[in-house]
């Protein structure tokens, strides 16, 4: 037999390596089939567990109609990116559905019916460019029952909360019942007569939004026990409780109950303030012992002041609006950016608001959702009760350097502030909860004034037409938290992931190095030329004919020279910028490698160690039979 020749072997060498990685594919996708393996460098494509309980566990199945235009989304690039994204995460929910939801993936093109069923949903186009096109990018969910929940259009500078929103949308599916928040409050919210005017003031504006998105039962401060079937607790302005009602609360706190808690050291509109100014009573509130033994410190008799964030006020002299301590406005920086309940939000506004101070108590987490700047300092209540005026405030005020938090949530196993159990002479309405067994989550504002209408709407006309007109975003900050509060555990539990788009970090560097050179260079280039310059202007000086237009030899030199370096410095330019792009040639050539070979060369090694541990396995087992 003759030895096959180098061509022949060289062939046969390739062929059979073929054979192998196409047998290991085929191996891996028959033995592996459904594992995924998220390697990103924050986990970007592994769903929470909320998400993935509450897919797994639907009832009914649901349709999930996927709206992307496809062909007009041409031009934007990074759009289509992030459409991938948001179709990769519907299809990974689909798979773990257990064939509960169905995803249809639609591609609308102008004045067709999917583009009419588009609009049917409610969902929103967006115009892009100067041709007239737009794109439709958004999410439709149907169930059974004709129920509907969209996502109008996938924002992205909301990636972080894609999750979030999807499984929002799913959850309102699956639960389509109206969720029932109980209201306690001393505050006029869901108005009142007013005695100047003779007439009913209307319902603060957040209290009537939150009539329309929920069943909200009003609680009489002089109940003994909250109402059955509660999905949140709204409590405002927490003032002369009956003792059987502040028990409940802490039961159903302890009991995994979801609370949205309003307290304050100064309420601008506490009903007391009304019946005689600042004289009149006392306008803090605070809910103890249950904050205590939730590890929340509060004091009721100190506000604070934020020279950074302090709101602008009319100026009683008539002169120009002045900044009042006692009113602060915070924008993004100051919010809490990996919550749903404050992303997206542009301002919040507060009036006299105190601050919170977290304390250890085991099981129970405390996040800031609302802090101040560091130009911030307490305020004795006794001054803002005092009629100080701005600039009298202003007077002896020195910034602590400290951050203060306004609002904050809670989340965990909360501890009961009775652990003795019910107080004597309070009949208890079950079993005594010592200590909390199922998670519970607590939104907790230093501040009452921010619901009212004064500092985040106001009221216009126009052709006999009243409309509303929010000036900040104190609205979407309570319908958010009730949102978030009222939704189930597993909902609640899904924060803010980081963001998919990954800059490009090693080519970003090697450009700033090379920028640098370049500027060096450039630098280089400049200082020659103007010293050059300078040189003719010297000669042209000293040139015996200067109204003649011919170089002397001198000046030939010099220009000749002077070209020369150009040159020079002009060929070191290009070889810095080939420089680069070797570079970064090379790291996509790296990059190319490790993705086509070292990748499935990894897999296929995984496939062979779990097939023979499964052999080793059943090796033992048949030994030991």
């Amino acid at each position: 037999m003759t030895p096959l020749s180098k061509k022949g072997l060289g062939v046969a060498t390739f062929l059979a390596l073929a054979a192998l990685f196409v047998g290991l594919t085929v191996l891996a996708n028959a033995t592996l089939k459904g594992a995924r393996l998220d390697l990103t460098e924050n986990r970007l494509y592994t769903l929470s567990a909320g998400t993935e309980h509450l897919v797994g566990t639907l009832k009914e199945p649901l349709n999930l109609y996927f709206y992307f235009s496809q062909k007009a989304s041409a031009s934007a690039p990074p759009l289509r990116a992030y459409a991938t994204r948001v179709r990769e995460l519907l299809e990974e929910l689909a798979a773990r559905s257990g064939g509960k939801l169905s995803l249809h993936v639609i591609d609308p093109e102008p004045y067709s019916e999917d583009e009419d069923r588009a609009t049917e949903f409610g969902l929103k186009a967006v115009p892009v460019g100067n041709g007239g096109d737009s794109i439709w990018f958004g999410l439709a969910a149907t169930n059974s029952t004709d129920g509907r929940a969209v996502i109008e259009f996938f924002q992205p500078q909301k990636e972080e909360f894609l999750e979030y929103d999807v499984a929002r949308v799913i959850h309102q599916l699956a639960e389509p019942k109206r969720k029932v928040v109980g209201l306690l409050t001393t505050l006029p919210m869901t108005g009142n007569f007013d005695p100047n005017g003779g007439g009913a003031r209307p319902p603060w504006v957040v209290e009537a939004e939150l009539a329309e998105l929920f069943d909200v039962k009003t609680i009489a401060t002089t109940a003994t026990a909250l109402p059955a079937g509660l999905d949140a607790l709204l409590i405002v302005q927490p003032k002369g409780l009956n003792p059987s009602l502040s028990y409940a609360i802490d039961q159903y706190v302890v009991g995994g109950g979801h609370l949205f808690l309003s307290v304050d050291p100064d309420a601008q509109f506490d009903a007391s303030a009304e019946a005689g100014g600042y004289a009149g009573g006392d306008k803090s509130s605070t809910l103890e012992p249950m904050l205590a033994a939730w590890g929340v410190g509060f004091d009721p008799h100190v506000a604070f002041g934020d020279l950074e964030h302090a709101l602008l006020v009319g100026n009683r002299a008539g002169g120009d609006p002045i900044r009042h301590l006692g009113f602060a406005g915070f924008g993004p920086d100051s919010l809490a950016k990996r919550d749903v309940i404050t992303t997206g939000l542009d301002t919040l506004n507060f009036g006299t608001p105190g601050f919170l101070v977290a304390h250890v108590v085991q099981g129970v987490t405390f996040e800031a959702l609302v802090t101040s700047g560091k130009q911030s300092a307490p305020i004795p209540v006794e001054r803002l009760a005092s009629g100080a005026t701005p600039e009298m405030l202003r007077q002896g005020f020195t910034a602590t350097g400290t951050s203060y938090v306004v609002a904050a949530r809670l989340a965990g196993l909360f501890p009961s502030a009775y652990p003795g159990g019910a107080p004597a002479g309070i009949a208890a309405q079950g079993p005594h909860l010592a200590k909390g067994t199922t998670p519970a989550n607590v939104v907790v504002v230093a501040d009452t004034d921010f619901l009212s209408d004064m500092l985040w709407v106001r009221s216009g006309g126009a052709s006999g037409q009243q409309f509303l007109e929010p000036w900040a975003s104190n609205g979407d900050f309570v319908l958010n938290a009730i949102d978030n509060l009222t939704g189930s555990a597993d909902l609640i539990g899904i924060r803010g992931r980081a963001s998919y788009s990954r800059p490009f970090t090693r080519v970003d560097g090697l450009r700033a190095r090379a920028d640098e050179r370049l500027r060096a260079t450039e630098v280089d280039l400049e200082r020659e030329l103007a010293s050059t310059e300078k040189k003719l202007a010297d000669l042209q000086t000293h040139r015996a004919d200067r109204s003649s237009l011919v170089l002397t030899p001198e000046q030939g030199k010099e220009l000749e020279r002077f070209q020369e370096d150009r040159t020079r410095i002009r060929k070191q330019l290009r070889s810095v910028r080939r420089g680069l792009d070797q570079e970064i040639e090379r790291l996509g050539t790296t990059l190319k490698i490790v993705n086509i070979a070292a990748v499935p060369a990894l897999l296929s090694i995984v496939t062979l160690i779990v097939l023979w541990v499964r052999r080793r396995r059943r090796r033992q087992r048949a030994a030991h039979a």
